[in-house]
C-alpha cells in the first residue's frame, strides 16, 4: 500500500523535475507551454513566496490556455475566478483562506476534476486541497530576476503533463 501525506496524494511524486528560469518573459514562456498541454480536469497547484514568480506563470498559463490577455486578473477577493479559452481555466487564490472548511464553504471543491482545469496559487496555505493526482510547482527566487521552477507530479496524468511540458525537447 502507498503512503498518503497530508493533502491526500501520494507522499512520493511520481515524478519530478528542476528547472531555472532567468528572466519574468522565460517565466512566462514556460507558463504559455504548460497553458497549451492542460485539459479539463488537470490541476495544479502554486506554492512560493510574494515576489517568486507566481503572477508570470500564471499569466503565460492562461495565454497558453487561449485566455484573452485582458480577462487575466488576481482572485485574491474572489478566491476562484473563472477564464475562458480553449478550455475553461479555474484560477484560485488560497492566500486569505484560513483553513479547509472555509475553502469547503466557497464551493471550490466543486471544480475538482470537473469541466476545466485548476490553477491553484498559494496551494501550501491548505495543501488538504490538491486531488489524488495533480501538478505542484514550487517557484524560488535564486536571483534577483532568475527563479527556479521544482515541478512535481503525482499520478500517470500529472506525470505526462510534466513529460510533456518540462522535458520534451523545446
Amino acid at each position: 500500500m502507498l503512503g498518503v501525506d497530508a493533502v491526500g496524494a501520494m507522499s512520493t511524486p511520481t515524478l519530478s523535475h528542476t528547472v531555472r528560469s532567468g528572466s519574468p518573459e522565460e517565466t512566462h514562456g514556460l507558463g504559455v507551454r504548460l497553458g497549451r498541454l492542460l485539459q479539463p480536469g488537470d490541476f495544479v497547484g502554486l506554492v512560493g513566496e510574494l515576489g517568486a514568480g507566481k503572477t508570470h506563470l500564471v499569466r503565460g498559463v492562461a495565454e497558453g490556455a487561449g485566455v484573452e490577455r485582458s480577462q487575466v486578473a488576481s482572485p485574491t477577493f474572489a478566491i476562484v475566478y473563472p477564464y475562458q479559452g480553449r478550455l475553461t481555466l479555474y484560477h484560485a487564490d488560497l492566500y486569505r483562506l484560513a483553513d479547509y472548511d472555509e475553502l469547503y464553504a466557497t464551493g471550490f471543491l466543486d471544480m475538482v476534476g470537473g469541466d476545466g482545469a485548476l490553477l491553484v496559487e498559494w496551494l501550501d496555505r491548505i495543501p488538504e486541497a490538491a486531488p489524488r493526482e495533480y501538478l505542484r510547482l514550487t517557484l524560488r527566487e535564486v536571483g534577483e530576476e532568475s527563479r527556479e521552477l521544482v515541478a512535481e507530479a503525482w499520478g500517470a496524468r500529472p506525470a505526462g503533463l510534466l513529460k510533456d511540458w518540462l522535458l520534451a525537447e523545446r
